[in-house]
């Protein structure tokens, strides 16, 4: 399909509460597909399609080979605290330590509007609330007490889809 720009900090629609999506259908695989290769060619291991411009409750995040697609997901339950490093493809060059829960369970459709719930721990819980909050407008810095918490890096330094252990250096999109 396609790689579609990023947007980033600053641009009105991350702050939107994203819209649910009302029927789920074929018409979405062109979206979800542009999301996946965006998110890819970045890359990052999360996507929200807010990210790429677009209000709708859709999420894509990859770790270890495992593409796991969402639509209007919400968190039912949490458990457990840590504060792994996370960065975010919207607010580049950046990472900071953010408080998080260890496990999530998340319901959502998958690309085939099927009812789906999942239990997120570690890296994967991290990556799915990160891209909720997306969902909801809410970037990561949001969640700093101080944006001194926040740390530049440097330019060269990759986002790394393998090895959940690893990943954390961009941990979500």
């Amino acid at each position: 399909m396609a790689v579609r720009p990023i947007v980033q900090i600053g641009d009105p629609i991350l702050r939107q509460k994203a819209k649910r999506v009302k029927h789920i259908d074929r018409s979405l695989d062109p979206l979800i597909e542009d999301m996946i290769d965006t998110m890819r060619a970045a890359p990052g291991i999360g996507l929200a399609a807010p990210q790429i411009g677009v209000s709708l409750r859709v999420m894509v995040i990859e770790i270890d080979g495992e593409l796991t697609v969402l639509i209007n997901p919400e968190i039912v339950k949490r458990e457990g605290e840590w504060e792994p490093e996370e960065g975010c493809l919207s607010v580049t060059g950046y990472v900071a330590n953010v408080k998080r829960s260890w496990a999530v369970w998340v319901r959502a459709k998958n690309r085939q509007g099927r009812d789906v719930r999942l239990k997120g721990e570690g890296l994967f819980g991290q990556a799915l609330q990160h891209e909720i909050d997306h969902l909801d407008g809410i970037l990561y810095v949001d969640r700093l007490d101080s944006l001194d918490r926040l740390r530049k890096i440097e330019p060269g330094r990759k986002r790394r889809r393998g090895r959940a252990a690893e990943a954390v250096s961009q941990a979500a999109s």
